[in-house]
């Protein structure tokens, strides 16, 4: 991660967006925010290949005796 979302920019980034934080949810907000975009972090560097956009999936269609 470039770096790491501060608690005191959590209260101003919520405050910004008309979410004002309690004094004691500043930490925990900034925590949380954090782990979301390091999950989202991982989750950019997959390689789906070939792999077809979600679009254009088509439930009950397709091999029903595939593995995973």
């Amino acid at each position: 991660m470039a770096s790491e979302l501060t608690p005191q920019e959590a209260a101003r980034g919520a405050l910004r967006a008309g979410l004002p934080l309690g004094d004691g949810r500043h930490e925990e907000v900034a925590m949380t925010a954090n782990y979301i975009h390091s999950v989202i972090s991982t989750l950019r560097e997959l390689d789906f290949g070939e792999t077809p956009p979600a679009s254009s999936y088509r439930a009950g269609q397709g091999n029903a005796d595939a593995t995973v």
